[in-house]
């Protein structure tokens, strides 16, 4: 545990947690923010908006599994089983964080639709919907997307000074949400009249705060150790949060039984992948 006491400045305070936290996790944590705000600017860029249509509605199943898993099956047992907090803490800090959440999806500024210009049917917007968001609110669109990143960008780097296994698994599902998040931003962009140049770039710049959130996390996170489990467990409020709230809702209308078993099909692979996650993370 790092011991703080002596250092009357914040250069010596961060001299010392880069002596106690070993380099390379900060380029873990670097690395893995890096990756999920660019991969998804790759994604769009290479996509045509149709094809980009398709592709949402499976990422939005897969990315369901993903983070419900991550946040039952992987990290909420790390916080209760490999660290010392009183349950009833953890719990109290479970309820607190998906309220803190609902309150910031309130105020507009932890937004993650992933809604697009056409689809009135499931969210019952009139026609010109996402036009009239994006020309109007489209930069307190963005602030809200960069504060979600921002946020996650913390959520990750706890995450890997908490266990290198167990950061990774929460950057892929954090990754898993952002693709279909930020595509979904940037057709909404696109209808609204953005450029493509724009709007992929506006979407990358906003992806980019989560290695912001990282960088701070690792260096006001790390020393504080006794925290690592209520910051993991506020990582598994927000997922669950963005699954019940955001997610499953969409998932939930009326559709063909073809559609609907391509649904359960991918979000059965969402939780696949975080199963095939678990083993070697509860065997080290």
């Amino acid at each position: 545990m790092l011991q703080l006491r002596g250092l009357n400045s914040w250069a010596g305070i961060v001299r010392a947690l880069r002596a106690e936290s070993p380099p390379m996790t900060l380029l873990y944590i670097v690395a893995a923010t890096f990756v999920g705000g660019l991969l998804s600017v790759i994604v769009a860029a290479s996509l045509t908006v149709t094809v980009l249509n398709r592709v949402v509605k499976h990422l939005v199943s897969l990315s369901t599994g993903v983070l419900l898993g991550t946040a039952l099956l992987l990290i909420l047992p790390e916080a209760f089983e490999g660290q010392k907090a009183p349950p009833q803490s953890l719990f109290l800090t479970l309820l607190a964080g998906m309220m803190f959440f609902f309150l910031l999806e309130k105020a507009e500024l932890y937004r993650h639709g992933h809604h697009h210009e056409g689809d009135d049917p499931q969210h019952h917007h009139h026609h010109g919907f996402d036009k009239e968001q994006a020309g109007r609110g489209g930069w307190s669109v963005l602030m809200g997307d960069s504060i979600h990143n921002f946020c996650d960008g913390i959520i990750i780097a706890g995450a890997f000074l908490a266990d290198l296994r167990l950061g990774t698994a929460t950057a892929l599902a954090i990754i898993a949400h952002e693709i279909p998040q930020e595509v979904g931003d940037y057709i909404v962009l696109l209808n609204a009249g953005f450029s493509r140049g724009k709007a992929l770039f506006y979407n990358g710049l906003s992806g980019m705060a989560a290695v912001g959130g990282g960088i701070l996390g690792y260096f006001v996170v790390g020393p504080w150790e006794a925290l690592f489990p209520y910051l993991l467990v506020v990582a598994s409020s927000s997922f669950v949060y963005v699954a019940v709230a955001d997610l499953i809702p969409q998932l939930q209308r009326r559709l063909p039984w073809r559609d609907t078993v391509s649904q359960l099909v991918w979000l059965a692979g969402g939780l696949a992948v975080v199963v095939f996650l678990v083993r070697p993370l509860h065997h080290h």
